[in-house]
């Protein structure tokens, strides 16, 4: 993109949302019971249709006014909807369309602009992330925070800062991956991995856990050690040009890597990833890279339901509350395949989260841009998290882990986490269940 058409009314005529896929939705109500923000505050302009109604008012002329982006932002983008909707309305692609639009031509206060940039200067940039572990670790051991708070000073800081502080998952010694780490017995595939930002740089444990559960399926893994941001949180928040760029890096890391598959262990990335033939629609160069690229990509559980089981699972007693990450669950249709991966495992008992299709509140950085909506949120899914009895939880996002473990904290709770992977990986190693319980 290099020039921005003029504007009929909110929207410029640059992917403004679609108004054939606006036409899609019939009204009907039935995603109003699956919507978060309708959930919380009962307003129709915050539910999907009623989004959708504003934006078939920008296209007939109507401004882009503070409050239309005000509802536009509160969407958290869990795709529900989606799920819900009877009509197959493509709520995921209209809420992109229209929030790409916003942050061409929606001027922000100050304290946004600030917020944003520093968001989007540190968190699509691995290497950035990585380099805050050290000091992280150093705040984490010497208690500052806990003296911070007793002295009533953390509540001075910007709500921003307080959820950014509190989500800081703690930080243990990183294994670093090999750049190929061969099949064990025969060879079935060639896998491609994806090591993230957050999960390479916060939970490396993920990965190095995804790369031996391969290993042991039959699979030769391929680690690009040059990969950074695949884009997810930039095109999740309407920066599309900054999402494109980071696909496009990904695209050439990727290109001559000769993968069966490309695996990916964090559901907002893995979303993001098979989305990239519609990103790069306008690119006559990468777009039938994008789409190559996308035909690859499976999540992890996805890909080990595909592939089936060689390795021997070893018993795991532990009861665990499975939580749907939303844009797995939602953005990409994958809730049998983690269940099914996870019931295999000998004396595992999985329990049920009441009310599992409400987002968490994480949303990417969702928890930054808008702490009040996103705590609540996070109560009522720790509350229900607790309600199963579970010793365990776990999730396929690290974006999930740690709202979820900031709402328990809140409420004086605690539960030990774990992502799928771990889970399979702690079965197969022979490891027990206290491996997984800390």
């Amino acid at each position: 993109m290099t020039e921005t058409p003029a504007r009929p009314g909110a929207f410029d005529a640059f992917h403004p949302p679609q108004r054939e896929l606006i036409d899609d939705c019939v009204h009907c109500g039935f995603c109003l019971p699956s919507c978060p923000t309708y959930d919380l505050w009962g307003e129709e302009m915050d539910s999907p249709r009623g989004r959708i109604y504003l934006m078939k008012e920008g296209l007939e002329g109507e401004p882009l006014t503070d409050n239309v982006v005000e509802h536009f932002d509160a969407c958290l983008g869990c795709m529900a909807c989606v799920t819900a909707c009877p009509s197959g309305v493509q709520y995921g692609t209209l809420i992109t369309e229209a929030r790409a639009q916003v942050e061409r031509h929606h001027e922000r206060s100050r304290f946004e602009k600030l917020l944003r940039t520093t968001i989007f200067t540190l968190f699509p940039y691995p290497k950035r992330l990585r380099a805050m572990r050290g000091p992280l670790a150093l705040y984490q051991r010497s208690r500052l925070g806990r003296l911070l708070k007793r002295a009533g000073l953390m509540d001075k800081l910007p709500a921003g800062l307080q959820v950014m502080e509190s989500l800081a998952p703690p930080i243990s010694r990183a294994e670093k991956l090999p750049q190929r780490i061969p099949a064990r017995g025969q060879r079935r595939a060639t896998v491609g991995m994806i090591t993230g930002c957050v999960q390479s740089a916060f939970f490396p444990d993920v990965n190095a856990a995804t790369a031996r559960i391969l290993a042991a399926e039959g699979c030769d893994v391929v680690v690009p050690p040059s990969q950074g941001c695949c884009g997810a949180l930039s095109e999740h928040s309407g920066r599309e040009e900054e999402a494109i760029g980071f696909a496009r890096e990904l695209l050439d890391t990727f290109e001559a890597s000769g993968v069966d598959h490309v695996v990916i262990n964090s559901a907002g990335c893995g979303s993001t990833l098979k989305e990239y033939p519609r990103l790069l629609q306008d690119d006559p160069v990468y777009r039938e890279k994008a789409e190559r690229f996308s035909s690859k990509v499976r999540d992890i559980a996805e890909l080990l339901v595909e592939l089936g089981p060689v390795a021997e699972r070893h018993p795991l007693p532990v009861k665990i509350a499975y939580h749907d990450a939303c844009h797995l669950a939602h953005g990409q249709g994958i809730r049998s395949q983690p269940r099914e991966l996870l019931r295999a495992i000998p004396e595992l008992q999985l329990s049920e989260i009441n009310r599992a299709e409400l987002c968490c509140g994480s949303a990417g950085v969702y928890n930054l841009l808008q702490p009040e909506p996103a705590r609540e949120l996070g109560d009522r899914k720790a509350a229900n998290v607790l309600d199963t009895g579970a010793e365990l939880l776990v999730t396929a996002n690290p974006g999930c882990s740690m709202q979820i473990r900031t709402a328990l904290e809140r409420r004086g709770e605690s539960m030990s986490m774990a992502h799928t992977v771990q889970v399979l990986d702690a079965s197969i190693r022979g490891a027990g269940a206290d491996s997984l319980l800390r």
